[in-house]
């Protein structure tokens, strides 16, 4: 179902322009109006779920697909890529912007523009085995 407010339902409509690179009966795939690099591709499912929480696992994998498929494709081509990022932002403070389900897919090179600032300590093993057994409690729920 789409959200009429949603700018991907737009473009899954054909309300709004778009460069296609791909197009299945579940998903559509275009380049990114505002690429980290060129080649930069978005995929989403041509239904609208906001997150994660409501995504059908059946349709995520699919994503996935798509993107594995889109990824090996960019490295075949004359654009800069000497790798390939697969990212998903699931919610605000995960830094999504769009609030429809939408992969990234995205060459990489050093040098490029893209960086990830984290906490990369290393973490004791009993905290691990602890936050471990929340997710493990979570997925059985």
């Amino acid at each position: 179902m789409a959200n009429v407010s949603c700018v991907f339902c737009s473009i899954v409509a054909g309300d709004a322009p778009s460069s296609v690179v791909h197009e299945d009966d579940v998903s559509l795939a275009f380049m990114d109006l505002a690429p980290v690099s060129d080649g930069h591709t978005l995929i989403v499912p041509k239904a609208h779920y906001a997150g994660l929480e409501a995504l059908p696992e059946d349709i995520g994998a699919h994503l996935w697909t798509v993107a594995h498929r889109i990824g090996r494709a960019v490295r075949r081509t004359p654009l800069r890529c000497e790798g390939v990022s697969l990212t998903l932002a699931d919610g605000e403070a995960a830094g999504q912007d769009v609030f429809h389900v939408h992969l990234h897919v995205f060459p990489r090179y050093p040098g490029d523009s893209y960086r990830v600032h984290a906490d990369w300590r290393q973490r004791e093993r009993p905290d691990l085995d602890a936050t471990a057994a929340l997710v493990r409690a979570a997925l059985l729920g």
